[in-house]
């Protein structure tokens, strides 16, 4: 396991004024930061042993940082375009 904490800054490090822009002008987009950045710090905290719950919580913490972090992708790649 990946001990590595995934934050949006490093998962887009191109975009960093973007993210910024977005987090403060798009309400939308700060509510999935801030999931994000929730759902993130949990598995963060699995990985690095703090907490210890079944298998299957963790897979499902995963795919919900997946599925944020798609969401998140693509709303850059729209502000990106105009």
């Amino acid at each position: 396991m990946s001990n590595t904490p995934h934050e949006l800054a490093d998962e887009f490090p191109a975009d960093r004024a973007i993210l910024h822009d977005l987090k403060l002008n798009n309400p939308h987009f700060a509510t999935l930061a801030e999931r994000y950045h929730r759902v993130n710090d949990e598995i963060h905290r699995i990985e690095a042993g703090v907490e210890t719950p079944s298998d299957e919580y963790a897979e499902s913490l995963k795919k919900q940082r997946l599925g944020l972090l798609d969401e998140i992708a693509a709303i850059i790649a729209k502000a990106k375009s105009g």
